[in-house]
């Protein structure tokens, strides 16, 4: 599935629900579903900079795609960081780095966060791309 099928899928679901508290469950339902990192990869060099919680994020290379693991201390940051995962894992990092990210905004979550908590969510978009960037250049 592409990203963009993806993001849609998301737009949809989060168009389901009638108010700002069901997104924020839904998100943090999300947040539980996500597969653990393995604790070897809860270390400082995968934490996320810029975020007010501690979001850890781990990425891997399988056959050409990229396959990302991550955990919060944080309920809505660990839904949020579900959501990014479930965007940009499982694809080749190429589509990673061009992504578009609008449908954050068609969602309205950067609206409803806290500064803190949008900026953060900057910083992890950001730290997926560059992950991207980083298999990118390994590929070519």
């Amino acid at each position: 599935m592409t990203i963009e099928n993806i993001q849609n899928e998301i737009i949809d679901e989060f168009s389901m629900f009638e108010d700002w508290e069901e997104r924020y469950q839904y998100m943090i339902d999300l947040g539980k579903d996500l597969p653990l990192i393995d604790t070897q990869y809860k270390t400082d060099s995968n934490i996320i900079k810029g975020c007010q919680s501690k979001v850890w994020v781990h990425a891997e290379m399988t056959d050409g795609k990229l396959a990302f693991t991550a955990d919060s201390d944080a309920i809505i940051t660990k839904g949020i960081i579900a959501i990014l995962i479930r965007v940009f894992s499982n694809q080749n990092p190429k589509d990673i780095i061009e992504a578009n990210t609008d449908f954050i905004d068609k969602i309205g979550l950067k609206e409803h966060l806290s500064p803190t908590r949008a900026n953060g969510l900057v910083s992890m978009i950001k730290q997926l791309k560059m992950y991207a960037v980083a298999y990118q250049t390994q590929l070519n």
